[in-house]
């Protein structure tokens, strides 16, 4: 286990400027956890700039009504995050924290945010999860090549939770993104290609692939324990600005696959070419799907078998930068939205009404945030 006793990355690193605001903290029952991050909050991970090492974490009180920034610095100074914060899940008492461009992952304790340990080596990872105490999964890309602007098959590490260390490595497609368990299996999406890899958790080796259309990236298990799988299509860009062609492209889709049988039940296919589905969430009872398209929010009923029409939230004309980050609040269902300004300046975090879709308000956070942990 690498324990963390100093800051160390592999970029640029920048001194955080984000002033913390006082939370006001609540008495703790006796079987619950200690610590100022223990309960009736959210947690908002902040990815920050690429190369500046700015990564985040910002604390919003329910009893308070304020909101804390900086708070891994807070606890941790003089040790940074890191260089881009991907993912951030908690498992049990720990909250995993994926540093895409740093090649880690930081682990501290979900209660207090004191860093605990890390997992390092890692190429580029994206994702995590956790199938217990002891094993857990990353998503990384592979084998860039600058002159093409592609990737090579990516893999899945397999870490050993106790020593936060990676104890084999799986080959799956191109640019693996998002992993979900699911009945002693993993599932993959491999967004540089048209499948989703499935993984027994029992031996670690590969089962089948799935295919679906091309650019699959986010996942969610509903209430039936179909697996939805968002793909982004393909999209074509023009080299001088780096703009999708709606006219280039080819249209995104959310696949409903059985968990039981590795097969798609359904392929539901969107109008448009150049806009693109993902930020899949489940509701607390699984029967509806919050995803972000064409910079606005739906909701998909898991039991339907047509796409929604008309969006639940709205905010108009597209912008470059929008929603960066989807959460849905157990038990309130409160959405959650990340709003990303761009990547330098301090972004956005919107709340809306689960019913209407109204905007019920906002509070600044860190550069674009992208991720939230209910307590």
């Amino acid at each position: 286990m690498k324990k963390i006793t100093r800051f160390r990355s592999y970029f640029l690193s920048a001194a955080f400027a984000f002033s913390a605001l006082t939370i006001t903290s609540c008495d703790k029952k006796d079987n619950e956890p200690a610590g100022e991050y223990a309960r009736n909050g959210v947690l908002v991970s902040n990815e920050g700039a690429m190369t500046k090492s700015n990564a985040s974490m910002s604390f919003y009180s329910h009893d308070s009504k304020t909101v804390e920034n900086e708070s891994f610095k807070k606890v941790n100074a003089p040790l940074l995050l890191g260089d881009v914060l991907q993912h951030m899940v908690q498992h049990g008492d720990r909250l995993y924290l994926v540093m895409n461009n740093s090649g880690k992952v930081v682990v501290t304790n979900a209660h207090t945010l004191k860093a605990e340990g890390e997992i390092a080596g890692l190429e580029a990872p994206r994702y995590f999860t956790a199938l217990n105490d002891d094993k857990g999964y990353v998503t990384e890309w592979l084998g860039y090549d600058p002159a093409t602007y592609e990737y090579g098959n990516g893999r899945v590490a397999v870490v050993d939770l106790q020593t936060l260390t990676v104890t084999k490595t799986i080959t799956v497609g191109v640019q693996p993104e998002q992993l979900i368990l699911q009945g002693g299996k993993l599932y993959v999406a491999n967004s540089g290609g048209n499948t989703v890899t499935v993984i027994k958790t029992a031996t670690d080796a590969i089962e089948t692939s799935i295919t679906v259309n091309d650019g699959p990236s986010s996942l969610a298990l509903d209430r039936n324990n179909m697996l939805w799988v968002s793909s982004r299509g393909i999209k074509s860009y023009d080299p001088t600005d780096w703009s999708v062609s709606e006219e280039n492209s080819t249209p995104g889709s959310l696949a409903k696959i059985n968990t039981g049988s590795n097969s798609v039940a359904a392929t539901l296919t969107f109008t448009k070419n150049a806009p693109s589905p993902d930020k899949l969430t489940p509701n607390q009872n699984g029967d509806k799907l919050y995803y972000v398209f064409n910079n606005k929010v739906w909701v998909q009923d898991v039991n339907t078998t047509t796409l929604a029409t008309q969006p639940l939230i709205d905010r108009g004309t597209y912008v470059p930068y929008g929603f960066n980050g989807l959460g849905v609040e157990p038990g309130s269902g409160t959405i959650y939205a990340g709003k990303a300004t761009d990547y330098a300046s301090n972004g956005w975090v919107v709340r809306y009404s689960p019913q209407s879709g109204a905007a019920i308000d906002s509070f600044r956070v860190g550069i674009a945030p992208n991720g939230f942990v209910f307590k």
